[in-house]
């Protein structure tokens, strides 16, 4: 139910037509129908702000035309549905430039023919609203304090970063190791925005086969290769008006490079398959775990499309360099697990506060939340202790390390073990891990 009746407006000088038209509508209980005899009539109540009018084309006193383009001009919210004796396709078409949602012939089945109509826009109106109370709750999600919990220096220096970020369309490089959040501050960026009302469209590249890279950024149209049976818009048309986030930009290849920069310095970009340019706007947020200044060095990212991404630059964090954050972070999962399960909220005791500091977290936020989880799983009671934390030097490392391995190392041993753990089903390790198939993969294959 609307928390509101659906207020219907019949314009009709016909007495006998205006009493049938409120009959069939009225038969909706939710409908709210108010009826006139003449344009002026109708003009004069635009303040009772109707949903849907419907509207006499050949009134006495004011031609339906005029008093559409009235209404619009008030309010372009109210729709019209204009209702005439004759079928006059040029009055249609003209009716249709100046916004009215439908022309209905008098005849015998204008009854279901209106009912259609008025429930088909009163369907619209609902989803209309369920956009706009979703997007306002999805900005509230992605408000500062609910995306970057943490109160520690490095924390405060990201918020300060991030606010600076939604002043402007400036290119934004986002930069910190694995499972640092750099996903959730790119959207935070766009949300806070005022691009926020428009599409927030996330790409990783490393998960994408090369050769379909550029028809996913760009799109194709249909026949451009073997099996484009369809024409198919790319990312960069999908977020106009928003935000597109290049996620691992470092995996980008090399060839596919050029084209990027061409379509960010013109911004324009042509599908594959045709030689037409569509202009675009859309903001670029791009994140890697990577050093580009070194790929640029190594010739594996182009220096010009290194400067023409280099805008605000923020760099996240490692957990282990966050100082409290690691607890502020551990009792936030906790409540929101245990909420989400409805579980009475645990609190974590002095040992297990003592194990979380000591670990240096190589899997960082994304680590820390999967470890909390468990830990609620395992603990018997109200109180997470020590014993219920099973951090990844317990249960992937037992065995003794010779000398110390970098990050990436670490990574692939994870991946190896959770493949053993889980008889080799990457998607169930993907899941597990909050990892793409296609990294995976590409982990293996760095090891052969």
């Amino acid at each position: 139910m609307d928390e509101r009746p659906f207020k219907i407006f019949v314009v009709e000088d016909d007495e006998w037509y205006n009493r049938l038209l409120v009959h069939n509508l009225s038969m909706n209980p939710d409908y709210e129908i108010e009826s006139f005899s003449s344009g002026k009539e109708c003009l004069n109540n635009l303040h009772k702000n109707p949903d849907v009018v419907t509207l006499d084309y050949r009134l006495p006193d004011m031609k339906g035309l005029e008093i559409l383009k009235q209404i619009k001009s008030e309010n372009e919210e109210i729709q019209v549905i204009l209702i005439s004796e004759q079928d006059e396709i040029e009055v249609v078409v003209e009716l249709l430039k100046y916004g009215a949602y439908d022309y209905i012939v008098k005849s015998k089945d204008i009854r279901e023919r209106l009912l259609n109509t008025v429930n088909n826009i009163r369907k619209g109106e609902r989803l209309k609203r369920e956009i706009v109370t979703l997007r306002s709750e999805v900005k509230k999600k992605y408000n500062f304090e609910n995306t970057i919990i943490g109160n520690s220096a490095a924390t405060k220096k990201i918020f300060s970063l991030i606010e600076k970020a939604t002043r402007t369309n400036i290119s934004v490089m986002v930069t910190g190791e694995t499972g640092t959040g750099k996903e959730l501050v790119a959207k935070a960026i766009h949300y806070n925005s005022q691009r926020a009302n428009k599409p927030f469209i996330a790409v990783n590249m490393a998960a994408i086969p090369k050769d379909l890279t550029e028809s996913e950024l760009f799109g194709h149209e249909k026949g451009a290769f073997t099996g484009a049976n369809i024409r198919r818009i790319g990312k960069f048309e999908e977020a106009n008006g928003g935000t597109l986030f290049l996620d691992e930009i470092a995996e980008m290849d090399i060839s596919l490079q050029a084209k990027l920069l061409r379509a960010l310095q013109e911004k324009e970009i042509v599908r594959i398959g045709s030689n037409k340019s569509i202009k675009t706007d859309c903001r670029i947020i791009v994140a890697t775990n990577q050093n580009l200044q070194d790929a640029v060095l190594k010739g594996n990212f182009r220096q010009d499309l290194y400067y023409r991404l280099f805008g605000l630059s923020i760099e996240l964090p490692a957990l282990r360099n966050r100082g409290n954050d690691i607890i502020i972070l551990s009792k936030h999962f906790i409540k929101e697990f245990c909420t989400e399960n409805k579980l009475p909220v645990k609190s974590l005791t002095a040992s297990a506060v003592e194990k979380l500091r000591s670990y240096s977290f190589p899997g960082n936020i994304r680590e820390l939340k999967s470890v909390i989880e468990l830990a609620i799983t395992l603990s018997d009671n109200e109180e997470i202790t020590d014993e219920s934390i099973v951090l990844g030097n317990d249960a992937l490392f037992s065995d003794k390390l010779d000398g110390e391995m970098s990050l990436r190392e670490y990574n692939i041993r994870i991946v190896k073990k959770y493949l053993d753990k889980y008889d080799n089903n990457t998607k169930i390790v993907a899941d597990k891990l909050d990892i793409g198939v296609a990294t995976i993969y590409r982990m293996l294959k760095e090891t052969k």
